[in-house]
């Protein structure tokens, strides 16, 4: 553990909240790709298999139950709230994101650090995670105007990984027996680089006090 990667782990977390708070206290899930969400839903099912099974600390237990937790919530949320549900524009969101979730696991079956199904669940989640957030994106890019509570999430959300990869690169060089897992450092790298344009157009919202809008 150490700054970066506290720092990361408080910024996932604070952009769930975000999520909740803007479902929860509006009762609207407006902007928000209900593709992209399944997707995480199934990332941390996948990823925490060893939940109950073997234990490193309170701190990481805790996280594990709540990004579990939190995902699927926010999936019922957006599918079963009578209310909620009302907001949530399935006409915009026809991301297929089905299409992502086979290659990544046929990627994780043939490229693995391990042979054995909780390693090649880790892979594939590691994998799907890189490329969950493109239905989001295309949502925001059909939509066009963000409003803040989802402008935040999505920053938050990229941001997160970018203090990940911080995190791993401090680690490289300051902890000895760090031992380099390429393919969460290319998935990272991936996956911090679709946030790219979204970084550009949002910092520019915030820098100028202007309304969100990204380019159709």
């Amino acid at each position: 553990m150490n700054i970066f990667r506290l720092a990361g782990d408080m910024t996932h977390l604070l952009s769930v909240l975000v999520l909740l708070l803007k479902i929860h206290t509006i009762k609207s899930c407006a902007g928000i790709s209900l593709k992209t969400q399944e997707l995480y839903a199934l990332v941390f099912a996948t990823r925490y298999l060893d939940i109950f099974s073997h234990y490193y600390s309170l701190y990481n237990t805790v996280m594990k139950l709540i990004f579990l937790g939190s995902s699927f919530s926010i999936v019922w949320y957006m599918r079963r709230h009578k209310v909620v549900r009302r907001s949530y524009d399935k006409d915009q969101d026809t991301f297929r994101h089905h299409f992502l979730v086979l290659p990544c696991l046929v990627l994780a079956l043939l490229i693995n650090e391990r042979f054995s199904f909780r390693e090649v669940m880790w892979t594939f989640s590691i994998y799907l995670e890189a490329v969950a957030i493109l239905p989001q994106l295309v949502l925001l890019q059909r939509t066009r105007n963000v409003d803040n509570l989802t402008g935040q999430y999505v920053f938050l959300l990229g941001a997160y990984r970018g203090l990940y990869i911080i995190n791993w690169i401090y680690r490289y060089f300051t902890e000895p027996t760090y031992s380099t897992h390429w393919i969460t450092w290319l998935s990272g790298l991936l996956q911090t680089l679709l946030y790219a344009d979204f970084f550009y157009y949002y910092i520019h919202s915030v820098k100028n006090n202007v309304k969100l809008q990204l380019p159709a």
